[in-house]
């Protein structure tokens, strides 16, 4: 199994650069909109492909903290995520 770390890292750091292109084709759905509806997803998208980021970089890296981190964003990611599509379809956050 020696090969299997020469044959992963590039792997990886093609998935980082798919994850971070991604990330920036999502940023200008963001800013160019053109509803209410495609930005919150290009949000939702640009969360997840963060939770991505983490965790591959957890595995290119070899550290455990950052899939702790990546596990914390996908909380956040979630409960914003169903915080603003509440916002969005009711137009009121609490009762």
């Amino acid at each position: 199994m020696a090969s299997s770390p020469s044959f992963l890292d590039p792997v990886l750091l093609g998935a980082l650069v798919l994850s971070a292109g991604i990330t920036l084709v999502a940023a200008y759905r963001v800013i160019v909109g053109p509803t209410t509806p495609d930005r919150v997803v290009g949000l939702d998208v640009i969360g997840t492909n963060v939770v991505a980021i983490a965790a591959l970089y957890s595995m290119r890296a070899a550290h455990g903290l950052f899939a702790d981190v990546a596990l914390v964003l996908a909380i956040i990611g979630f409960i914003s995520t169903i915080t603003v599509a509440r916002y969005v379809t009711e137009g009121d956050i609490i009762e």
